[in-house]
């Protein structure tokens, strides 16, 4: 099977640790991983406030540049959620823009959720030296995607009892794009809360599979002086046991 990988802004900058890893599991299970390198950012930021004629210029791009994918993988689920839900419906006056996304939207999936869904692996080996980690389940992933449960239980077959879940672990971290900026009281109150649920578990990892999540969590929790949790991207701990 062949992959296009969609890297998202996030791993480009920020992450690229992230992006190899996620690409090692990948070639591990036998997939063929390709890079467009003419792909841009998806457009979330710009719908996320609004501005619709500068998404569809991006939506109409990453059209081009990933139609012919016989798949599209992202390894942060917002970034997966924007073009598997919003996409389509960015064009209601033009039919065949309409039935060219969805038909990629059919094609486009979060990596865990490509592991799951099409690669079917039902099973990772365990950890060589787990760890205590917890796992905060983001909302794209939860309501966009609609991948629940996945993730944690990959996170039991690698990790045994070190895997702990996570108290009020469907609540939001506070981050949400622009929600963040517009609302910083709200979203640093539910940063706060986050962040004490993190620390009760006493673990000193937490695993995300939204990088823009693991931005907000690792950086709030700088500013609050949490110290000794590492904040990473699931595919991290799963390029650690399929190596």
């Amino acid at each position: 099977m062949k992959a296009s990988l969609l890297l998202t802004c996030t791993a480009d900058l920020l992450y690229p640790a992230s992006a190899r890893a996620c690409v090692n599991v990948l070639e591990s299970f036998g997939v063929e991983v390709r890079f467009p390198r003419l792909q841009t950012c998806c457009g979330q930021p710009w719908l996320n406030t609004g501005r619709l004629e500068g998404t569809r210029r991006l939506a109409l791009h990453f059209l081009d540049v990933f139609e012919e994918a016989e798949t599209v993988v992202a390894i942060s689920s917002s970034c997966a959620d924007t073009v598997k839900n919003h996409y389509a419906e960015l064009f209601p006056d033009s039919p065949s823009l309409t039935a060219r996304f969805e038909a990629l939207a059919q094609r486009t999936y979060e990596f865990c959720e490509f592991l799951h869904r099409v690669l079917h692996i039902r099973q990772l080996p365990v950890h060589p030296a787990p760890v205590r980690t917890t796992y905060h389940s983001s909302c794209r992933t939860l309501r966009g995607i609609g991948l629940r449960g996945v993730a944690e239980t990959y996170l039991m077959q690698m990790l045994g009892s070190d895997f702990v879940s996570l108290p009020e672990h469907e609540t939001c971290c506070g981050f949400g794009g622009s929600f963040s900026v517009k609302l910083p009281e709200v979203s640093g109150r539910l940063l706060e809360d986050k962040l004490k649920n993190i620390a009760a578990t006493k673990a000193i990892q937490a695993a995300s599979l939204d990088l823009s999540c693991l931005t907000h969590l690792s950086t709030g929790a700088e500013r609050m002086g949490i110290e000794g949790i590492r904040f990473l991207h699931l595919g991290e701990l799963m390029a650690e046991v399929v190596a």
